[in-house]
């Protein structure tokens, strides 16, 4: 990743054919040049955060809008199936085997940042297994053209979205990189872990402490900074995660989250036919869900830890993704 304020010299030099036919009235139909949203975000960028408007310009008569973008938005294929489904694009023999591989290689880097934020190796690695299979899948869309697709035509998601934008500027500004290079998903999720730009401001860090955050090719940054996330998060150390669950009567489905807040605690559920399968508090707030299985309906108690995953992607199934690799990763590198 280039560090260098010569980069962010030479996407202004690059564009300034563009700028010139932005000024002359005649907008792009593929990139943002002429767009009134633009340059209402070019507006507030310049007066709120100091930006300069030649440089502005510049880039977003760079920056494309992309429909693959919106289509694959519009539809994620991981929301829409069943655990039976869902589980195995994650927990795979490949994924487990790579991820005891990547745990040796920076056994250094996972150790030291269990020790200093409390966070286990085994979750740092099934984060950045889950995320993009420990860097192989870490998105080919300009974080640039993703973020203003979605705040200038996605309407649904806009404020998020153009708010991301900001903050996206706002690290390139500070990491002193060109925004034109950074690369990410289709949301515009970043590097080995999948930062947003909010995420990365607030939480990456600078682990192996060379003078810059590289959550893109440098796995130090970001084991040191997903582990960041979680201690910020709440992460309980040496806690549990989930319980499993018996249930038994007709008061089952009153149980289930409807949320992924607690709304019950563990003494209302037993009210309702809910079991837990280990020693919890009866005042212990916990999350109630059911998965849909492989041989049948599984019930759990999503515990304070759990809740915790579910910060990163706001997904039950993601979170017990994410907690069943670390688990394998665990057992299979015990083994050898």
């Amino acid at each position: 990743m280039k560090n260098t304020l010569q980069t962010v010299q030479g996407w202004l030099t690059a564009t300034f054919a563009a700028v010139m036919l932005a000024a002359s009235g005649v907008a792009s139909a593929t990139t943002y040049q002429g767009s009134p949203h633009a340059q209402a975000m070019i507006d507030e960028l310049t007066r709120s955060y100091g930006f300069a408007e030649e440089q502005l310009q510049a880039l977003f008569a760079e920056a494309e809008r992309k429909q693959a973008i919106l289509d694959a938005i519009s539809k994620p294929a991981e929301r829409v199936k069943p655990w039976k489904e869902y589980r195995p694009i994650f927990i795979t023999e490949a994924r487990i085997a790579r991820g005891v591989d990547f745990w040796r290689e920076h056994q250094e880097a996972l150790s030291r940042a269990e020790r200093e934020y409390g966070v286990p190796a085994s979750v740092i690695v099934s984060i950045i297994g889950v995320e993009t299979f420990y860097g192989r899948n870490t998105g080919n869309y300009r974080v640039l053209d993703a973020l203003s697709t979605l705040c200038f035509d996605y309407p649904p998601r806009a404020p998020f979205f153009c708010q991301q934008l900001r903050e996206f500027l706002q690290l390139t500004r500070e990491e002193q990189v060109d925004p034109l290079q950074l690369k990410g998903s289709y949301a515009g999720a970043m590097g080995l872990p999948q930062f947003m730009p909010g995420s990365f401001r607030a939480y990456a860090v600078d682990f192996d402490g060379d003078g810059r955050i590289d959550i893109w090719n440098n796995p130090v940054d970001a084991i040191g900074s997903v582990a960041s996330y979680f201690k910020r998060h709440g992460w309980a150390s040496g806690e549990a995660v989930v319980s499993r669950a018996e249930v038994q009567g007709d008061r089952i489905e009153e149980g289930l989250n409807t949320t992924l807040d607690p709304q019950h605690t563990v003494a209302q559920l037993r009210v309702l036919g809910w079991q837990p399968a280990t020693a919890l508090a009866d005042d212990l707030p916990v999350l109630a869900f059911r998965f849909e299985g492989e041989a049948g309906d599984e019930y759990w108690f999503g515990l304070h830890n759990f809740s915790v995953i579910t910060r990163y992607n706001r997904s039950t199934m993601y979170a017990m993704a994410v907690h069943q690799l670390a688990g394998e990763l665990s057992r299979v590198r015990g083994m050898k």
